[in-house]
């Protein structure tokens, strides 16, 4: 017999909790359908097969002839199905209790739906810490799967990554597979023989050793170029059948490799993920310098040898790259506390349900994939985060206004809330609304996104054109240039002051508000430009009401100043045709067009929110609406997204006297 390889083969499908059904649709019918239904045609082929919670809900719901052919592959023994997070949380991101109760509830559904419950799981973004080991384990998992990176990173050579190893921590073991990154790169954006090719030659220089894949089945169908390839020219078949007619290649499940193999010894990896994922992680300039350094190494040729010592950061960096990220993580820490304090039995599966949505990777960070850029994402977190906090103030009343530091920064901020909407104010210096929650439509008013530079903005700068990819195959998703607006430098430009609301001006001044003692919660004074300044916030039902005192010192010189008041308001359909703005009764348009000008009363409809805010102001105020829009990238190319409505308001203040203003808003929900 000639030498053999073993091939491990398996993919990991997943979609975020919140995304357009119109987009997993799209992904059943170029990509995971017709993946499975060629698998399906050859019994003899063995795969393991991650979907993502989530994922499989909307399968089962909505593509029951898909989902049958998976049932029937893990049937007769084909499929393997692997776990993870139910709804693909970065399990080293989240406690604990909830790494335990997500990984349960994954194998759960998976044991419900497809009748098998998993041995091994897929880490989300192959995010590793080892802290993780202890709720694997206690959640009955065997196994996991990381790059071969991790293991490089920790110091293994060539040698020992060609079968897997067991680590442990505080005495708690897990067997640990290193993924293939030259087969994550050739499959399937080489030539099927070219593949083949390869992992015959891994049979030569490793007899008896495992060629080990694991990696997104997006790649089969969704990402670009990829549809036409891998099953209309045929790629997916024809690599199954060259790999089953060679004599050197064995596919196996992964847990039929497991028990047929011992591991070759303990290893111990260091928190990292993938090598892209450690460079999206950087800051704009750190990422630049890494990028510069990992040039400088390939110009050498020794990049390959030194790539595991040039480590960028880790996964958490996200929580301070951005601000944005690290108050979604750190509300969502808080709630998971509040529930899990709750006595067993007032633990309802609803309100876990919401926790775990919460938990939801895909929000919370940004690279080539990732989606903080995302609205639709986010706010999918926040609803979860909007009625779990709702069902714990069911069952466990909280005070009216209470101050606690969410986002760990040392200054804390103040929740001030009825059982209709709430509002968290950061005190000094704005007392301005940095979360604003209605309860009756799941929904954070004040989710939103600051532009920021990205180290990715250079190829925009540098006037990189679409490429197009020369040589065999296709180009992956991580080498092309592509564009999906058009974007000009001023799109570019950061914002240098927070996207919250109720951030005040006078003249070009920011307002100074001085910190409030508790007695005085929710009123706060500041002043600028001469001006001294009260804000108060009340809620009355349904209803918040801002009050504005304003009053200029003597020998100003000024008959009178421009106050003004800036808020960004998350409008769920965007620039999209379901939103309109009226001013004092006359429709003006959309929220993707700039409007302006005086009104007592401005509606934004909203059929995507399922409601309206209605603003009233006395005296009428001088108004500026524009969509707050930022630049990013995705494996589509580079695009504009609109984050927010930005609604400024102006009033002219006359010196020498006081100047009461009012801004009312009531939400409403459509029928």
């Amino acid at each position: 017999m000639p030498p053999c390889t073993q091939l491990l083969l398996g993919v990991h499908a997943h979609q975020p909790v919140g995304n357009f059904p119109h987009v997993i649709d799209d992904a059943v019918a170029r990509c995971y359908h017709p993946f499975l239904e060629t698998l399906h045609r050859i019994p003899e082929f063995p795969f393991a097969i991650h979907i993502s919670g989530w994922l499989l809900g909307y399968l089962a719901e909505h593509h029951a002839a898909t989902l049958a052919l998976l049932q029937g592959m893990v049937t007769r023994g084909q499929a393997e199905l692997v776990g993870a997070g139910d709804t693909e949380p970065v399990l080293a991101a989240i406690p604990h209790v909830d790494r335990v109760e997500q990984i349960r509830a994954m194998s759960d559904r998976m044991e419900k739906q497809l009748g098998q419950r998993p041995l091994g799981a897929w880490l989300t973004e192959r995010v590793w810490d080892p802290a993780v080991v202890p709720a694997l384990v206690e959640a009955g998992i065997r196994y996991v799967m990381v790059d071969d990176y991790h293991f490089l990173c920790a110091g293994a050579d060539a040698s020992q990554l060609n079968c897997f190893h067991r680590t442990e921590e505080n005495g708690q073991v897990i067997d640990v597979f290193p993924i293939s990154e030259a087969l994550r790169y050739r499959v399937p954006f080489s030539e099927a023989d070219a593949a083949v090719a390869y992992l015959e030659g891994l049979a030569q220089a490793h007899p008896g050793g495992a060629a080990i894949y694991f990696d997104d089945i997006e790649k089969f169908g969704v990402w670009p170029e990829t549809y036409a390839w891998v099953y209309e020219k045929g790629w997916l078949e024809q690599f199954l059948r060259q790999v089953l007619a060679s004599p050197c290649i064995e596919p196996l499940r992964y847990q039929d490799y497991l028990r047929s193999h011992r591991p070759q010894g303990v290893i111990y990896l260091p928190t990292v993920s993938y090598s892209e994922m450690n460079e999206w992680t950087l800051p704009a300039g750190a990422a630049r310098a890494y990028a510069g350094l990992v040039e400088q190494e390939k110009s050498a040729g020794r990049f390959d040898e030194r790539k595991p010592l040039i480590r960028g950061g880790i996964w958490k960096n996200f929580l301070t790259r951005y601000p944005e990220s690290n108050w979604m993580h750190k509300r969502m820490m808080q709630l998971s506390q509040r529930f899990h304090a709750l006595p067993k039995k007032r633990q309802r599966g609803e309100m876990r349900r919401a926790l775990h949505e919460a938990q939801a990777n895909d929000a919370y960070w940004h690279g080539l994939f990732g989606g903080i850029y995302l609205p639709h994402l986010r706010r999918a977190v926040y609803n979860a985060i909007v009625r779990l906090e709702a069902m714990l103030d069911e069952v466990q009343p909280r005070p009216a206004a209470q101050e606690l530091d969410i986002d760990l920064d040392g200054a804390p901020e103040i929740l001030y809330h009825n059982d209709v909407m709430q509002l968290i104010i950061r005190p000094a210096p704005t007392a301005a609304v940095v979360e604003w929650d209605l309860y009756a439509l799941h929904h954070n008013l004040g989710d939103t996104l600051a532009r920021r530079d990205e180290a990715y903005y250079d190829k925009i700068r540098n006037g990189a054109t679409a490429s197009e990819h020369n040589g065999n195959g296709i180009a992956s998703a991580h080498d092309r240039v592509s564009y999906k607006s058009t974007i000009s430098l001023d799109d570019l430009v950061p914002d240098t002051i927070p996207c919250q609301s109720f951030l005040d001006w006078v003249d070009t001044t920011p307002v100074d508000y001085a910190e409030a003692a508790p007695s005085e919660w929710p009123r706060f004074a500041g002043a600028a430009a001469g001006c001294t300044v009260t804000k108060t916030y009340t809620l009355e039902g349904q209803r918040l009401i801002v009050d504005y005192g304003l009053s200029a010192a003597h020998g100003q010189g000024e008959a009178q100043q421009t106050f003004s008041t800036r808020l960004h308001l998350a409008m769920p359909c965007c620039d999209g045709p379901a939103g309109r703005i009226f001013a004092d009764g006359r429709l003006l348009g959309g929220f993707g067009s700039a409007h302006e000008g005086e009104a007592r009363e401005i509606i934004l409809q909203d059929e995507v929110l399922g409601g309206e805010l209605q603003f009233h102001f006395d005296p009428p105020a001088q108004w500026q609406a524009a969509p707050h829009l930022t630049v990013s990238q995705s494996e589509a190319g580079f695009e504009k997204i609109m984050q927010a409505l930005a609604l400024q308001l102006r009033w002219l203040v006359p010196a020498g006297k006081p100047y009461p203003l009012r801004i009312r808003m009531e939400a409403k929900v459509h029928a």
